[in-house]
């Protein structure tokens, strides 16, 4: 499984929603993109997407998933927002098709080492990078290296006596910040027949309701909908003010799908940060978007190929 002198690695993101394959040059440049919803088969969705993208340039696969990951086993340990995967041998199943090393990674890491890589993560020394999507996942690089920890941000208590999370744990971050739990929101409100565009949106199937019509309701002035952009923006500020006063980072870097409510959600989760952190760090932190975007996981994935695979095949 040689891959000296190749010029390219295929980085995998899946996601609890979506899975993104993509072919990556060794200087960062995404050549090419599939996406595919994650459901059904999945390994074989992604043995045949990768497929397409495969070549004798290809150097390695580096998939991130949202997770535990036995680094040294190539094993899910737990997937709490996509148990279907925790019994799949990703590893063997890859290794076997393409014949050239396979790496696991969190997903939420693979997306900090991208934007450490080629994305506004250049710019600083210390960040955490948070992706908002169906749950909310962390990855933290400490002077420009990657810490291949667990991260598990998403996962911080933050109620004691809160609701029950997928993990197993109560009251977690994502229970209350992340775009499901956004949805379950709306969704109980609706059912209690709260007046609202969201219905209208929806055509009455409030199942059908995603984040991104809740935040298009809220600009379009819909009180309920701001109501509960807001309110989801404060849990996340109160996560955000903690990694401030643990970490002290130079930058937060915000990716995934709820960014694109930065107006609302997001800026209600920086002024919560800046009641709740020391105001002496708060002052010393930037809170940014990331420039790789829905990007970020899949060119981070790739690029770890390079630096995992042995200095003689790199």
């Amino acid at each position: 499984m040689t891959a000296t002198g190749k010029n390219f690695a295929i980085g995998i993101d899946l996601g609890g929603t979506n899975m993104r394959i993509a072919l990556v040059s060794r200087d960062g440049q995404l050549i090419r993109k599939i996406k595919e919803p994650t459901s059904g088969k999945i390994v074989d969705i992604l043995l045949k997407a990768a497929s397409e993208l495969f070549s004798d340039d290809v150097a390695g696969i580096c998939i991130g998933i949202a997770g535990l990951i036995d680094r040294e086993q190539g094993k899910i340990l737990v997937s709490p927002n996509l148990h279907a995967v925790e019994a799949i041998d990703f590893v063997a199943a890859f290794e076997k098709q393409f014949k050239v090393p396979v790496f696991l990674e969190n997903d939420a890491n693979t997306a900090a080492f991208g934007e450490q890589w080629v994305g506004i993560g250049k710019n600083f020394s210390n960040f955490v990078l948070l992706t908002l999507g169906t749950g909310i996942g962390g990855g933290i690089v400490y002077e420009k290296k990657l810490l291949r920890v667990s991260s598990e941000i998403g996962h911080m208590s933050i109620d004691i006596t809160g609701e029950k999370c997928p993990c197993g744990n109560s009251g977690c971050l994502e229970t209350y910040a992340s775009a499901r739990a956004l949805l379950s929101k709306a969704i109980s409100f609706l059912e209690d027949e709260r007046e609202s565009l969201l219905t209208e949106y929806c055509g009455g199937s409030f199942y059908k309701l995603t984040a991104e019509d809740i935040n298009r309701a809220a600009l379009d002035g819909d009180n309920l909908a701001r109501e509960l952009l807001k309110d989801t923006g404060r849990y996340l500020g109160i996560g955000i003010a903690n990694i401030i006063n643990i970490l002290s980072p130079e930058a937060i870097i915000l990716s995934g799908g709820l960014i694109g409510a930065w107006d609302i959600y997001i800026q209600e989760a920086i002024k919560e940060a800046s009641r709740r952190s020391l105001k002496e760090l708060f002052d010393m932190v930037r809170i940014v978007p990331s420039s790789l975007l829905g990007n970020a996981g899949i060119i981070g994935a790739a690029g770890l190929v390079f630096q995992l695979l042995p200095e003689g095949d790199r």
